[in-house]
């Protein structure tokens, strides 16, 4: 019954604190939807979410409500009830408002994309929508990766961050526009971030090799991407608090954005572009107002223990009575005040990330970081008390063999040893969880060229660090899904010919049947080594400098790295 989904909407709204209620439940001249393709606890532990939503809920004649994925139960009941997807401030049918703007992380909500759609009633195909129809808009960082995969279902792509693309894009919507959709559409694609491709065209040769892109006139190519200055703009911090998330006691401050690491296999060192800083003052001011709210804050950044004032800052929020929380740590970046901080806010457990096994993998990506280093890192902790401790490896990474392997269990069997050392003396036990998994090649980092190893051989060296890990008491193995991460890579790697693919899985189908239906290998696009010299589906836009990745992956094949 419809009452039923109406009654969640209601309840998960009501149980929310909003921490700038001026923003919210107001007229406008423009109605818009922010849709995250993901449940309703997901979304709202995104800061980035987050901070988009008070964007446009804060600008002028926009009247902004939110959309999320519904679960099992609920989606089945509006598949049931024949009810159109809803909104969750005011229940609305989302084809009810003028533009539906997805909020896209991560490549796997792509899945959910042409699904929510299907559900609001609303035409999958782009080309297809007429001007009764919402705009469909879609931006995040998923995007600025490679949105190609989903290009066909959206009329226009924000290709950048918020603070920069969001004044632009209001200003237009909000401006007469000649030529209806149509014009509307070119006046996005003059604007510098916006990508509408609807505008152009991939070229395949026989073979069904990309061989270009042909833009219509006007349309930049590539679309490059917006990048503001972050002093300009307040720090992103929570804006709706809720007990129903992941992060529901805590108050969240961005204090960085990108990170100045540039290992060779994360797209966190390339797509943000330069490593940008908080200034301290800013960042105080935004935990001051966390702290009339919640009594923990966490820190976000994919550089949180690079921030400048680190320390500084954790001293003062520990300083406020207050607790603090990091979501990992830089293993040559352990300021004593920030791990004096998590102590005193009980930290028992922290996360470190060699990545590489053996020494010559961590040169190979670029980690910067020795045996001596990570050893010392794990005793310094553990001299803390914090014996609980999480390390992810990758294992997949190109040129690894068995010997990388052997030394990745040597690492863990000496951390093993000094945890337990310093277990003996105070008699509490600690425990190792190795977090393993699959290198996915990403666009737009220097290991963009490399295939994913087959899931035959990944499923081999899982088994095999499964055995050796059985005999390593007080050590536990967590390995992400095989085969999610072989479809993480299919939408990191893919073209527009996924978007079929995309909408026959909408439909129930495996990823295999549809794929088959479609008549695409998919083997082709995650596991196939790329020539350097090969078009890329992600080269429309333009993120990062592709001669410096290049340079970067020439380097890391020739062996000449840089000594940790």
């Amino acid at each position: 019954m419809t009452w039923k989904i109406r009654q969640k909407l209601r309840a998960l709204h009501q149980a929310e604190t909003s921490l700038r209620p001026e923003a919210r439940g107001r007229g406008g001249q423009l109605a818009v939807c922010l849709v995250y393709p993901n449940s309703y606890q997901t979304a709202m532990s995104s800061l980035g979410f987050q901070t988009v939503f008070g964007l446009l809920a804060e600008s002028p004649g926009i009247l902004c409500e939110r959309a999320f994925l519904p679960d099992r139960e609920d989606l089945g009941e509006y598949r049931r009830s024949g009810t159109p997807l809803l909104s969750l401030e005011g229940q609305r049918p989302l084809s009810d408002f003028d533009v539906i703007a997805f909020s896209t992380s991560f490549e796997p909500d792509y899945l959910h994309i042409p699904l929510m759609l299907e559900l609001a009633r609303i035409p999958l195909s782009a080309s297809a929508r007429i001007d009764a129809d919402p705009l469909v808009i879609a931006g995040g960082a998923a995007f600025f990766i490679n949105p190609e995969p989903v290009a066909d279902f959206l009329d226009v792509i924000c290709i950048g961050e918020g603070e920069e693309l969001i004044p632009l894009l209001v200003s237009c919507l909000m401006s007469p526009q000649q030529g209806g959709r149509a014009g509307l559409l070119s006046a996005l694609s003059a604007l510098p971030g916006f990508y509408v491709p609807g505008l152009y065209r991939p070229r395949y040769d026989a073979e069904g090799r990309l061989t270009g892109f042909d833009s219509a006139p006007g349309a930049p190519l590539p679309v490059v991407r917006a990048c503001p200055a972050l002093e300009r703009h307040r720090p992103a911090a929570s804006l709706i608090l809720t007990d129903n998330t992941e992060f529901g006691d805590m108050f969240l401050v961005e204090v960085s954005r990108g990170c100045p690491r540039g290992c060779r296999f994360c797209s966190a060192g390339f797509i943000y572009g330069p490593f940008r800083q908080q200034p301290f003052e800013s960042v105080r001011a935004a935990v001051d107002e966390g702290l009339l709210h919640r009594s923990k804050i966490g820190l976000v950044g994919a550089a949180v223990s690079d921030y400048r004032d680190i320390g500084r800052l954790c001293n003062y929020i520990v300083g406020k009575g207050a607790k603090v929380s990091v979501s990992s740590l830089r293993i040559d970046r352990l300021d004593n005040a920030m791990l004096d901080a998590l102590t005193t806010s009980g930290h028992k457990t922290v996360s470190l990330a060699p990545e590489g096994g053996s020494q010559r993998l961590r040169n190979l990506i670029r980690k910067n970081l020795s045996e001596a280093q990570i050893l010392d890192a794990c005793d310094l902790l553990i001299s803390r008390d914090i014996l609980n401790l999480k390390l992810y490896f990758i294992i997949g990474l190109p040129t690894e063999t068995g010997d990388d392997l052997d030394e990745l269990l040597r690492l863990v069997a000496a951390i093993r040893g000094r945890v337990l050392e310093r277990a003996r003396s105070n008699k509490r036990i600690g425990e190792i969880v190795l977090s393993v998994n699959p290198f996915i090649p990403k666009p737009f980092t220097p290991f963009q060229w490399c295939g994913m190893e087959p899931l035959t051989s990944l499923e081999r060296k899982v088994k095999l660090l499964e055995t050796a890990v059985r005999g390593m008491p007080n050590v536990r193995l967590k390995v992400e899904s095989l085969r999610e991460s072989y479809l993480q890579a299919l939408l990191s790697r893919g073209d527009r010919r996924l978007s079929g693919v995309l909408a026959a899985m909408t439909a129930g189908n495996s990823l295999k049947k549809a794929a088959k239906q479609c008549g695409i290998d998919t083997d082709g696009y995650v596991c196939r080594h790329i020539p350097e010299d090969a078009i890329l589906p992600w080269s429309v836009i333009g993120t990062a400098d592709m001669d410096v990745l290049r340079e970067e992956y020439e380097r890391a094949m020739g062996g000449r790295e840089r000594k940790p």
